[in-house]
């Protein structure tokens, strides 16, 4: 079987929306395609953007996405905040950068994210009166395995059509 010629990738600028939605979440569903052509989804870690193209996820496992993402560039990822309902799947194309090549400024972004991810679940359990025995995001590995770079080519909002467009406080 022959691949077909893919047609240029064309990059998008992301709107400050966007880029503020993604800042405030920890977690987003990471979907790739594996050898098979099967979807295949995870949770990951989103640092956000650094760029206004482009979004970075990280991962510390460096098991099936990264060889499906070898394959295969294409990726969306989904990011839902159901308190606001408000919802978007970017679709693009991945770089996969290797633990060494992780900007210094990344690699900070991922330790206050996790921190923060840590912080945020003591604070609820206290608001809540209950307890974990475990902090899952202390078990982590320290430096990630590798960051995906995506260059967003497609935004879709999965918001219901009454409050698409609406700025969110």
């Amino acid at each position: 079987m022959t691949k077909k010629p893919q047609p240029p990738s064309i990059k998008m600028k992301l709107p400050d929306e966007i880029i503020k939605f993604l800042d405030e979440q920890n977690i987003v569903i990471v979907s790739t395609f594996d050898e098979n052509e099967n979807i295949h989804c995870s949770v990951k870690g989103i640092i956000g953007s650094e760029e206004t193209e482009k979004i970075f996820i990280i991962d510390v496992y460096k098991k099936r996405t990264y060889k499906n993402l070898k394959r295969n560039p294409k990726v969306s990822i989904t990011a839902v905040d159901e308190q606001k309902f408000k919802g978007y799947t970017l679709q693009g194309k991945a770089k996969l950068i290797i633990q060494q090549k992780i900007s210094k400024n990344v690699l900070e972004r991922y330790e206050e994210r996790i921190t923060r991810r840590i912080s945020n679940r003591v604070i609820k359990g206290v608001q809540k009166c209950t307890k974990s025995s475990k902090h899952h995001e202390g078990e982590l590995p320290i430096l990630p395995k590798y960051l995906i770079e995506i260059a967003v080519e497609k935004i879709i909002d999965l918001s219901p059509p009454s409050i698409r467009g609406q700025v969110s406080t």
